[in-house]
């Protein structure tokens, strides 16, 4: 199973889209707790929607128990806990929420994750994507940039 991550920030249109359809991806997996944010550009959920199907004949999905609370998202974006903690707590939540066997597997399979950030390195669809990797057989990753 191929399973791709990918940020809209400090993407073009043009470079995001493009990224996709050379990746060849069936399904994107918005992983956002928030998809609807101003601050999303084009891919605010509904936008996203129309561009995925019209551009890259890619299907959507908004997944949110895949997504961090609002909780702990408000206490690494603005009361600086760390992302070491920040970390450890979505995985916990990952566990706590059984992704592994909650979420069906052939939704995944060539499809891309979803989150803002620009860098999967200290995001949660990075973290999303390793935990099912280390609980579902032969799953590969790889971050779209």
């Amino acid at each position: 199973m191929k399973l791709y991550t990918i940020g809209f920030t400090k993407k073009s249109a043009e470079k995001f889209f493009g990224l996709l359809r050379e990746a060849e991806v069936t399904t994107l997996v918005d992983v956002r707790l928030n998809n609807v944010s101003q601050l999303s550009g084009f891919a605010k959920r509904d936008d996203l929607r129309y561009f995925l199907s019209e551009i890259c004949d890619v299907q959507y999905t908004h997944r949110t128990e895949l997504a961090p609370t609002q909780d702990m998202l408000n206490a690494y974006k603005k009361r600086g806990v760390g992302w070491a903690a920040y970390e450890e707590r979505f995985l916990e939540l990952m566990k706590e929420r059984q992704i592994e066997d909650t979420v069906r597997q052939e939704v995944f399979d060539n499809a891309v994750l979803l989150c803002s950030e620009d860098n999967a390195r200290h995001c949660h669809r990075r973290l999303v994507a390793e935990y099912l990797a280390q609980h579902w057989d032969n799953v590969t990753i790889e971050h779209l940039v």
